[in-house]
């Protein structure tokens, strides 16, 4: 693989670790520093709001100014939010530290870009490889921000101050690594089309099977957050599974998210991006089939690791397959587009579970994602049907 995979791949493993750093600890601290504990999570949905918000602007960035200096101010931008959740813990100020997650969400929208930018580096036959390598830092990070999380914690006698200055030099640590990469005027191995702008975004989204690729990372991350947010939630204070119990789910669906991503982009390669997003909605499948037979903690292993697997071959599988059906100079506009839409529907996923869980039920709320697997194999029917029609047409 050519430097800038690599570089980008040691990034996310830094960079990437500041989100589940906030994600253990934005809770924890919600609680003491919130005015009601009905507002505990808000940092961390303020995190998830600025992924949504960012990742158009980010987009529009990288036309202006090369993934490059994108790369690294996102990289500081996180830093900055590492400081600024220093001093809001310091200060006990709920606001300021609610400003510090969605300053890491702003920092998390560039990070997404990470795996766009590792397809344009090689030739299209390895984009999916190139993807896949790159999410393995998520694997690193999901190791590496938790344990930071604790040891920066006990550090420093004032609770969880030492860890938020960790999250600071993590951040730095990338925006150094990211000095080695090498802008990519254009994507190798793609189609080179010389037209200002390209073709309106519109025209574009016009093309069914390009909503197979929108589809499977959008169904894949909203269903993905919806469950994961949840299961805590049922798990401890509903079942009253231990908090011990509890993470080992957490951080098991965590892993099983990332893993795959050793080998999802060879099997992608060799049997192409939409049977392994069959393999991803059947995962999704027996996820709810296994959390509606039964509370065992068992139950919510096996369900929360297939989700996770689930996850990796959906998200991945849109990745690779959504360069298919732009050129090169609309790769800014469609990724954009494509990330808002994934994002979006992370966010409501993620502010919506507690309430459906709450006022609905886990086993409702695992019926009402039936559904959206329903509706990706619609999308992949729709796109097939058309591509069919388009090839008899041309016979």
């Amino acid at each position: 693989m050519p430097r800038n995979v690599w570089v980008l791949t040691l990034a996310q493993a830094f960079a990437m670790s500041a989100t589940p750093m906030m994600m253990l600890l934005g809770g924890l601290i919600g609680v003491e520093l919130a005015p009601s504990a009905a507002l505990a999570t808000l940092p961390i949905a303020m995190m998830v709001i600025g992924v949504a918000l960012s990742v158009i602007p980010v987009s529009r960035l990288m036309r202006r100014f090369g993934r490059k200096t994108v790369f690294i101010s996102g990289a500081l931008l996180g830093a900055c939010a590492g400081v600024v959740a220093t001093i809001a813990t310091q200060l006990h100020w709920f606001g300021l530290f609610c400003v510090s997650g969605f300053m890491l969400g702003a920092a998390g929208a560039v990070v997404q870009q990470y795996r766009f930018a590792a397809m344009e580096s090689v030739a299209a036959i390895d984009g999916a490889k190139a993807a896949s390598r790159v999410l393995v830092g998520g694997l690193v990070a999901a190791f590496f921000g938790p344990e930071l999380a604790v040891l920066g914690s006990e550090l420093i006698s004032q609770p969880y101050v030492g860890a938020f200055i960790f999250l600071t030099l993590v951040c730095l640590i990338a925006a150094v690594i990211l000095s080695f990469y090498e802008n990519v005027d254009e994507p190798m191995g793609r189609q080179v089309v010389k037209r200002g702008d390209g073709r309106d975004l519109k025209q574009i989204l016009l093309q069914p099977q390009i909503w197979t690729a929108i589809g499977a990372a959008t169904i894949g991350y909203g269903m993905m957050s919806f469950i994961m947010t949840a299961t805590p939630l049922h798990m401890h204070h509903v079942e009253h599974h231990s908090l011990a119990d509890t993470k080992w789910v957490i951080q098991s669906h965590i892993i099983a998210m990332y893993f795959p991503s050793l080998f999802s982009g060879y099997l992608m390669s060799k049997f192409g991006p939409k049977p392994m997003m069959l393999v991803g909605l059947a995962a999704y499948g027996i996820t709810i089939v296994v959390a509606l037979l039964g509370h065992d903690l068992l139950n919510y292993w096996v369900a929360l690791v297939l989700l996770g697997v689930g996850w990796n071959f959906l998200f991945v599988g849109g990745t690779v397959l959504l360069p298919q059906f732009y050129h090169s100079d609309e790769r800014f506009k469609v990724q954009s587009f494509n990330d808002a839409f994934v994002f979006s529907a992370q966010a409501v996923a993620s502010l919506s579970a507690g309430w459906v869980l709450h006022n609905m039920g886990w086993e409702v709320m695992l019926v009402t994602c039936i559904p959206l697997i329903a509706m990706h194999l619609l999308l992949m029917a729709w796109g097939r049907i058309t591509v069919s029609k388009e090839q008899k047409l041309e016979s």
